[in-house]
């Protein structure tokens, strides 16, 4: 059943506040995700990256020489990236019981 005020029909207050409910569920997941962290480290070169696929922290090995560090530092970021992609979806997906 809809309302019609002035040519422009208005939803149940049920429907709407459904929506409202919808929302603030999507917000929380939002956060939980956001809070995530995946860090990845091999011979000394860490890499720390956030929810929104920021990167949170980089470690060089100064111990190892600069074409070494670029190689593990593209492949550590790599697998973080791919790992924090699995993450996210798999606890996006429990959280909207997919």
């Amino acid at each position: 059943m809809h309302f019609v005020i002035l040519g422009t029909s208005v939803k149940k207050p049920k429907i709407m506040f459904e929506k409202f409910r919808q929302l603030a569920k999507l917000k929380q997941i939002q956060d939980l995700l956001l809070r995530e962290k995946i860090e990845v480290e091999r011979e000394g070169v860490k890499v720390v990256l956030n929810g929104k696929m920021e990167i949170e922290k980089l470690e060089l090995n100064s111990e190892l020489p600069k074409e070494r560090q670029e190689i593990i530092l593209k492949d550590c970021f790599n697998e973080a990236l791919s790992k924090l992609k699995r993450v996210l979806a798999q606890k996006f997906s429990q959280e909207v019981n997919l």
